[in-house]
């Protein structure tokens, strides 16, 4: 279990960092998950190192770093919907495909994305939704007193592919109205 909440954060670094890395972990996922040591060494290696990279670039460019929340927004206020009774990498794993979702109805993710993070998520054995016990109000409340809202709208990181974050107006994520979130949260739970 402790492997497949690993996977996870893997998976988030090649949805947002690289297209190659996350096909590998597409493919070699039952093998890392059986623990296989090659692939999964390889996996943690290239993690390490594009976690590094954008931690260490961001030294220069203000806010690259901020596209590791992707998944994390909405994973936070998962987690504390459900009072911390799912696993981090679980609420983030959610999150990554909702927020997915959340791009896909704005019109800035490629709809393949979703389908390619709940594939590859759900080999990992995760709920593909909002965990139950997560209540959408709830989920809502907890957005709400997050640090990222601006003038009533949460930011998040979106993607426009797989292995690209979508960049607008300057920065790595984008202010995402209250009802478009709440639309995406009571569709998502009403479908699991």
């Amino acid at each position: 279990a402790e492997r497949a909440q690993g996977m996870i954060e893997a998976v988030k670094h090649g949805a947002i960092m690289d297209e190659a890395y996350f096909t590998e972990l597409e493919r070699q996922m039952q093998a890392i998950l059986d623990g296989e040591a090659a692939p999964l060494e390889r996996a943690v290696a290239r993690s390490v190192e594009l976690k590094s990279g954008v931690v260490s670039e961001d030294e220069r460019e203000a806010g690259r770093r901020e596209i590791l929340n992707f998944g994390h927004t909405l994973g936070h206020a998962i987690e504390a919907a459900c009072s911390f009774r799912v696993p981090h990498g679980t609420a983030v794993a959610c999150g990554m495909i909702l927020e997915a979702r959340l791009g896909v109805s704005l019109g800035v993710t490629d709809p393949l994305v979703v389908e390619r993070l709940e594939q590859v998520l759900g080999r990992v054995g995760l709920p593909l939704g909002i965990p139950d016990g997560a209540a959408p109000n709830d989920v809502m409340t907890y957005l709400a007193s997050d640090k990222k809202v601006r003038h009533g709208r949460t930011r998040f990181v979106l993607l426009s592919g797989i292995g690209a974050v979508h960049f607008a107006d300057g920065s790595w994520s984008q202010p995402v109205d209250e009802n478009s979130v709440s639309d995406l949260l009571n569709t998502s739970a009403s479908r699991t």
